[in-house]
C-alpha cells in the first residue's frame, strides 16, 4: 500500500502545483461562508505551505477561537496552538509555521489540508498519519467536523485507503462545497 500511496502522492503534488498556479478564486470566501454556521466553536486551520490552498482569510473571519496544528512527535496526534492574525510565528516541524506562544486548544471543527480527495470523503495526505490519528482521537470524545480544503482539480476517482484512514465530512474548493454522507 505504501508504494501505491507514494505514486498517488507524486501525481497529486503535480496536479496541485498546476491548480495553485491558476489561483484559488473565491475558495477562501466559500470556506468562510461554510464555516459561518460553526460560530463560537474552536476551529483549527493551518498555515499554508508550498502549493497548499490558503485558508487564512477564512480562519481570520471565524467568530471563535482558532488554532493551528503543532506536530509534537512522530506517530503522535497533533496539538493545536491558538492563532490570530498578526501572531508571532516560528518554524516548527516540517518547516510549518506555528505560533510562538498561545493556549492549547481542542478543535471541534478542522480545516484539513490534503493532496487529493475522492467522492467518498477520503483524503490523501503527506503520509505521516497525523490528521488520521488526531481525528480518531477527537471523534472518540464527541462530534467533530472535518472539512478538507483543496482545489477542485485535486479530486481523484479513488484515494487508496487503509483501515486507519479517517473520512472527511466535506471538502470545500473554489467551485463550492462537497458534503459527504
Amino acid at each position: 500500500m505504501s508504494d501505491i500511496k507514494a505514486l498517488a502522492r507524486e501525481r497529486a503534488f503535480a496536479v496541485r502545483k498546476a491548480a495553485f498556479a491558476a489561483g484559488q478564486g473565491q475558495a477562501a470566501e466559500i470556506l468562510a461562508d461554510y464555516l459561518a454556521s460553526q460560530s463560537g466553536k474552536v476551529l483549527s486551520g493551518y498555515m499554508p505551505m508550498r502549493t497548499e490552498i490558503d485558508p487564512l482569510p477564512a480562519m481570520a473571519a471565524h467568530q471563535g477561537p482558532v488554532g493551528v496544528p503543532v506536530i509534537v512527535g512522530k506517530g503522535m496526534a497533533l496539538r493545536f496552538r491558538e492563532w490570530s492574525p498578526g501572531a508571532k510565528m516560528i518554524e516548527g516541524s516540517f518547516k510549518a509555521l506555528i505560533p510562538e506562544e498561545g493556549a492549547w486548544l481542542e478543535p471541534q471543527v478542522l480545516i484539513v489540508p490534503l493532496l487529493s480527495f475522492d467522492a467518498r470523503g477520503y483524503r490523501l495526505g503527506y503520509g505521516g498519519g497525523f490528521y488520521d490519528r488526531t481525528l480518531e482521537g477527537l471523534r472518540a470524545k464527541g462530534p467533530v467536523l472535518a472539512v478538507g480544503f483543496a482545489f477542485a482539480a485535486q479530486e481523484v476517482a479513488e484515494v487508496p485507503t487503509e483501515p486507519t484512514d479517517q473520512r472527511l465530512d466535506a471538502v470545500v474548493t473554489e467551485t463550492g462545497v462537497r458534503p459527504f454522507a
